[in-house]
């Protein structure tokens, strides 16, 4: 929550500076960078509920918590990605059919290059403590951010080269194409949050943990292992696991072993939740094939 009222901070202070360039100067290059600073300060605001709402815990019609809270989240923010990106793209072609001068280019300059900096550092501190939380908001929050500099590194540059060379049709080339580039990471986030709304698996390093957790155990126990099933749903993990045991054992050896499991795939991967069941080697459900 701290870090989404830092991005909270940055939007508005952004969004005041690149406002006062695009004003002094008249750029359309610069409004559309205000314009995605603007689309910042909301998708901060929509980010800050959304960690808000996951991080409630599981209640009587939500048993596995509210962690895909985060998904909307991402979604909302790349939905205004989309709706900037229209904005700025209007602006600029009327802008490219009746060229303005570019006036007060080195004071508006130097208010969106101070803005860029605050961006670049409050969005790599999001992104890191998105990875170290497993949170799919800062960490989609920070890389907006960083996208916001690169743009603003875009719009600059138009906005110098209309100077130097007093070209004024590059100003809406450079906004066009910053709108070109803002959709495409708006797309990035809205397919992102939707292959998580639909239970997308664990990446492939998490899979491959817990894969070898279970190689231990085919190491040392007489056990076999179904293909574990896993999925996500913001910061939360899940594992589904059916493990086959001699039909012999007692249903306490049963146990113990499924809680010894769960415990060594909970320290492999922190905050995992693990649903195992438990049956009798050589089992075969009616109507499926014999495993391998």
């Amino acid at each position: 929550m701290r870090f989404m009222w830092l991005s909270v901070a940055a939007a508005l202070a952004t969004m005041a500076l690149k406002s006062l360039a695009a004003w002094l100067t008249g750029s359309v290059g610069l409004l559309s960078d205000a314009l995605e600073s603007g689309v910042n300060l909301v998708a901060a605001i929509v980010g800050l509920l959304a960690l808000r709402l996951a991080a409630k815990p599981a209640d009587f019609n939500h048993d596995f918590g509210h962690g895909k809270a985060e998904y909307l989240s991402a979604a909302v923010e790349g939905t205004m990605i989309f709706a900037a990106a229209t904005a700025i793209l209007w602006t600029s072609i009327d802008r490219l059919l009746s060229p303005q001068p570019v006036e007060e280019a080195g004071l508006g300059l130097a208010l969106s290059a101070g803005s860029s900096v605050i961006n670049l550092a409050v969005g790599m501190v999001l992104i890191r403590e998105g990875r170290k939380h497993r949170s799919i908001t800062l960490v989609a929050d920070g890389k907006h951010l960083l996208t916001d500099v690169w743009t603003s590194a875009g719009v600059l540059a138009g906005v110098a080269l209309v100077a130097i060379s007093g070209w004024d049709v590059l100003d809406p080339i450079v906004a066009i194409v910053v709108a070109l580039n803002i959709l495409r990471i708006g797309y990035g986030l809205v397919k992102q949050s939707v292959v998580g709304m639909l239970d997308a698996a664990l990446p492939t390093e998490d899979v491959a943990v817990v894969n070898a957790v279970l190689d231990r155990y085919r190491a040392s126990e007489p056990v076999e292992f179904l293909p574990p099933r896993t999925r996500e749903s913001g910061r939360q993990r899940f594992v589904y696991l059916t493990v086959r045991a001699p039909g012999d054992w007692s249903v306490r050896a049963g146990h113990d072993l499924l809680d010894r499991l769960e415990a060594d795939l909970q320290d492999a991967l922190p905050g995992v939740t693990v649903f195992t069941h438990l049956e009798p080697l050589g089992y075969r459900k009616r109507g499926t094939a014999p495993s391998a």
